[in-house]
């Protein structure tokens, strides 16, 4: 789509972004954002799918590494709130489109 003279372009965010609260060290580098990627059924292998549901830490922590750019090391540090957020989009991934629809989920 292309912008007209004096139109702005709307920006869009990923849907898989997630912006840190609290950025997570990698050396002398800060992580701020965090982009996952829908895990494939492989990924999911050795864990559970209804305690990722529940956003067992455990399980999350195992999960993250596989779908993110962060190593479990820095999975385990994570702030709370951040942790949270992540599932949040780990529990998207895990449903159908017709039950976000459903549940209200999806706009």
């Amino acid at each position: 789509m292309k912008a007209h003279e004096n139109e702005v372009m709307p920006v869009t965010q990923d849907d898989n972004l997630v912006l840190l609260d609290t950025p997570v060290k990698r050396g002398n580098t800060e992580i701020d954002q965090v982009t996952l990627r829908k895990p494939t059924s492989g990924e999911l292998r050795g864990l559970n799918l209804s305690e990722l549901l529940q956003l067992d830490v455990a399980s999350l922590i195992k999960l993250i590494p596989r779908i993110t750019s962060l190593n479990e090391f820095e999975a385990s540090k994570l702030d709370p709130a951040d942790l949270v957020a992540i599932g949040t989009k780990v529990i998207g991934f895990l449903l159908q489109k017709r039950t976000k629809t459903d549940a209200s989920l999806v706009a």
